[in-house]
């Protein structure tokens, strides 16, 4: 820990303005100051409790020897933007957040960080924070939410959304709002918000055991006074994400999300991660593991449970020790020591909601990555939460150039039984901003039809979601993928098992479509979202503003 920033006549104009606010020369001298990004925001359950753990945080690094430095950082709820064209910004998010706590902590000079964070993409900006800046860092989770109950029923956020769809009246929606969402913590399911929780303690960012805490517990207050002293002694023993986050380690984060079945999102956290560590990691590591990894998680969308089931189920740890065999033991772990020491120390138990490897919930993954023509560089689909009556569908496309155009279709009754909806131009660039179908595939398990209609797009996807929904084709629409090239009534193929997503029209066909194909001008003119599709990396490489060689370097560094 170098203190040269505070010491010396040349840091008088430094000191005097943390003495200001209230600071002490003894706490910058000498001792580790600690930068806490808080993602707190009164808009939403996931962040509307961040003040009271960041007390908690602070508390722990005073009492450690530390000198904690709040501030803020941007946060929203993905769900606010569901169904309008502002979801697009919630991608950007990521390296939004990302930047903010760079900018911060480059100007103030930070020895290390605790950031309190929850949901999405949120929580993953702070994550490639962490591995940006390369400081000793350690992220509190906000935790989960606590089910609803309505009618006699455990209910999540995901059933309020599939009940408007399903003709549900105003009045009923308003009652089952007040039973849905009963307080703070990120909602239950596998969302992204949960499934970067988790993530967390295995790529050594969340101490382990601590992720799904439920929100509302005193343990997570105690979990988040505990990990403030932690993150001093990182400091004082200078261990960095560069260090603790390996190769090994984000493919044992690959493993653990196929054995949950967590969301397609953290295929692109997970690339845009490597990519800021400078690892190369691609699509086909993904692959690779699908095929050795089955899901043994039963938490909703793959089964009936809550992520408050799966903490008091045992949580991450227990994951892991189900995963024992398949993972990288000699890794480092949080606390310097291999993983394989940490996992010895854990008791693993199977039961309903989390399973074993040898007798898994499903024997599939959780992710898979399908190819074909449409999708050369590659496509996600969530095979669990795929029903088996269109695990294999043939039929017509139905093509749309957004997300609304596809969500009136459906609304309009234009879609049936055996169609493929293609919609396309929501990918990285085309969007811009990588927009989740919140909208129509919402609709289609609204009407019914998610077990006998397939989508495939460009676009991300909700955690929240089943059906045959298949997103993140690369090539996007708006690079001329062959995406762009589909057109009413084209025969499409999809075969989950197989991992093929093709389009049945002869080559020649598609060579002439791509001749008289243009690419469209950027939807957005000038802002964030515009920056976003000159810079950002394709799908199949995180998505993320790194526009930077892999092995891109800070200068002096």
């Amino acid at each position: 820990m170098d203190k040269k920033f505070w010491n010396g006549a040349d840091a008088a104009h430094r000191r005097v303005m943390m003495k200001a606010a209230g600071y002490t020369d003894d706490d910058l001298r000498k001792k580790p100051v600690i930068g806490v990004p808080n993602a707190y925001m009164e808009g939403s359950p996931g962040s509307a409790h961040l003040r009271q753990l960041a007390e908690a945080v602070k508390q722990g690094i005073w009492a450690a020897g530390g000198v904690p430095v709040e501030f803020g950082i941007p946060s929203t709820c993905g769900n606010l933007a569901n169904g309008v064209e502002e979801m697009k910004y919630e991608q950007v998010g990521r390296d939004i957040v990302c930047a903010s706590i760079e900018f911060v902590s480059k100007v103030h000079n930070f020895d290390g960080l605790a950031m309190v964070t929850t949901c999405d993409n949120i929580i993953a900006g702070c994550y490639q924070a962490a591995m940006r800046l390369d400081l000793p860092s350690i992220v509190i989770t906000g935790g989960s939410m606590q089910s609803g109950h309505y009618c006699g029923k455990t209910v999540v956020e995901a059933d309020l959304d599939s009940a408007r769809f399903s003709g549900a009246t105003e009045e009923e929606l308003m009652d089952m709002e007040d039973n849905v969402c009963p307080g703070v913590g990120a909602c239950p399911s596998m969302g992204t918000a949960n499934s970067m929780q988790m993530l967390g303690e295995v790529i050594n960012l969340v101490l382990p055991g601590t992720a799904t805490i439920p929100a509302t517990d005193a343990a997570k207050t105690r979990s988040a006074r505990k990990a403030g002293k932690f993150i001093v002694e990182q400091v004082k023993a200078d261990r960095r994400p560069s260090q603790l986050i390996t190769k090994e380690v984000l493919e044992n984060g690959i493993m653990y999300d196929m054995a949950v079945g967590g969301s397609t999102n953290l295929v692109l956290h997970i690339l845009c991660f490597a990519y800021e560590l400078g690892i190369k990691l691609t699509l086909d590591d993904f692959d690779k593991y699908a095929k050795s990894i089955p899901c043994i998680n039963a938490v909703i969308p793959n089964g009936p449970y809550t992520v408050v089931d799966f903490y008091h189920a045992g949580g991450v740890p227990n994951v892991m020790k189900q995963l024992e065999s398949k993972l990288h033991l000699d890794v480092p772990s949080i606390y310097g020591c291999p993983l394989k020491d940490v996992l010895a120390k854990v008791k693993g138990q199977t039961n309903e909601v989390i399973h074993s490897i040898v007798e898994p919930l499903f024997n599939e993954p959780g992710l898979k990555i399908l190819h074909g023509n449409i999708s050369p560089k590659g496509a996600i689909v969530r095979p669990t939460a795929v029903y088996d009556e269109v695990k294999y569908i043939k039929g017509p496309a139905k093509v749309f150039d957004n997300d609304t155009l596809a969500f009136n279709a459906i609304m309009a009754g234009d879609i049936v039984p055996g169609d493929i909806m293609v919609v396309r131009y929501e990918g990285c660039k085309g969007a811009p901003g990588m927009k989740e179908l919140m909208l129509s595939v919402d609709a289609l398990i609204g009407k019914g039809l998610h077990k006998s209609v397939g989508l495939i797009s460009d676009a991300r996807f909700s955690g929240f979601n089943y059906g045959c929904v298949i997103g993140h084709v690369s090539p996007e629409a708006y690079d001329g993928g062959i995406i762009a090239l589909i057109e009413n009534g084209d025969e499409i193929e999809i075969d989950i098992d197989g991992g093929t997503v093709n389009l049945l029209v002869p080559d020649e066909v598609i060579e002439e479509r791509r001749k008289n194909w243009v690419k469209p001008a950027l939807k957005e003119g000038k802002g964030c979202l515009n920056i976003y599709a000159r810079m950002c990396r394709p799908a199949e490489e995180g998505g993320g503003m790194q526009p930077w060689d892999i092995n891109g370097k800070y200068s002096g560094l």
